[in-house]
């Protein structure tokens, strides 16, 4: 296992944070922070609800629980340089490297103000340099052609690709970790470990460690309880900066968890194994501190994150519905 200690002080020692992203110290960040995760909860929260209510079709993974993940790599990353390749759970990692609320919520809705033009809804999402898609494991060989291009380009950027431990079980994973570790791709790997592939426990699908795995492909392992995105944030800021100065793969690997059910309502997880975590639930936590902060300040931030996403859904609601020329463009003609 990685030692994080020294990377992480050496991280806030030199103040790695963006005036554009209104972070000016490691307590700023702490609010920063807060209020992406609490913007994720919430939309997914409502996605859930306007399911509920017949107005959101089709599938709804959430990321309840483990919006530490993404919110703490994304913010060590260069959004105008960096490209980000994500799962089918991937709302959270599309709203905290893009802050497009709007396109993401209308997207799901499958609305033409939607980021794809609502045809790729919930898990196919696109808009600069993110892209997601639902096939496991698929899209570690595609971020690592992103990897091989920046390299090529000599553009300075990273490719990072978040995946979740079900995605262990497909051969392409080790494939790309091989491609990687040979050809000396600027790319990190991020797994989000929440000890399920859907319904199923990790114990009944994988044996030993799955992290260890990447050892095989000489492609060095930080391990880290991600139960605080200011932890996460200093981890990953410093691996960022290592990849990008020896442009050289590494594998982040974040024991995780996720509060929700795996899609909508399917779950069978044991009620008191549920219970245990939801005490533990990380934005619950960072709440707390920044409550014994600036109380007051908390209250606006979230009465405005809470304005803020009902606009947000009001519109979208209200929109015209995806175009339908978009699916006769590609209709062949001869």
């Amino acid at each position: 296992m990685s030692d994080c200690s020294e990377r992480c002080d050496t991280t806030l020692r030199d103040g790695i944070v963006q005036a554009e992203r209104g972070i000016s110290s490691p307590e700023g960040l702490k609010w920063t922070l807060y209020r992406k995760m609490l913007q994720i909860r919430r939309v997914e929260e409502s996605l859930l609800q306007l399911f509920t209510r017949g107005i959101l079709f089709g599938t709804v993974h959430t990321c309840i629980g483990q919006e530490p993940c993404g919110v703490g790599v994304t913010q060590a990353l260069e959004p105008a340089t960096d490209v980000v390749w994500s799962n089918h759970r991937g709302h959270g990692h599309y709203l905290a490297f893009t802050g497009d609320l709007q396109g993401l919520i209308s997207e799901i809705l499958g609305k033409a103000s939607g980021a794809c033009g609502g045809i790729g809804g919930s898990q196919h999402l696109h808009n600069r340099n993110i892209y997601t898609n639902g096939i496991l494991g698929g899209t570690l060989p595609c971020a690592a052609g992103c990897a091989f291009a920046e390299k090529f380009k000599k553009t300075g950027g990273i490719v990072t690709v978040f995946f979740g431990d079900g995605a262990f079980g497909e051969g392409v994973v080790y494939e790309t970790f091989n491609v990687a570790s040979l050809w000396g791709l600027p790319i990190l790997f991020v797994l989000e470990d929440n000890g399920y592939a859907q319904s199923t426990p990790k114990a009944l699908e994988h044996a030993g460690e799955i992290s260890r795995r990447a050892e095989s492909f000489n492609i060095p392992i930080t391990r880290l309880e991600a139960d605080h995105a200011v932890s996460v944030w200093q981890t990953a800021s410093g691996i960022v900066r290592e990849i990008r100065r020896n442009q050289r793969p590494q594998l982040l690997a974040l024991q995780t968890y996720r509060l929700a059910p795996h899609s909508k309502g399917d779950d069978n997880r044991d009620p008191q194994e549920l219970e245990a975590h939801w005490a533990a639930d990380p934005l619950k936590r960072h709440r707390q501190e920044l409550a014994a902060e600036d109380a007051p300040r908390l209250e606006q931030l979230e009465q405005e994150v809470g304005e803020e996403i009902q606009r947000c859904i009001d519109f979208a609601i209200n929109d015209k519905p995806m175009e339908t020329a978009h699916f006769l463009k590609y209709v062949d003609q001869g």
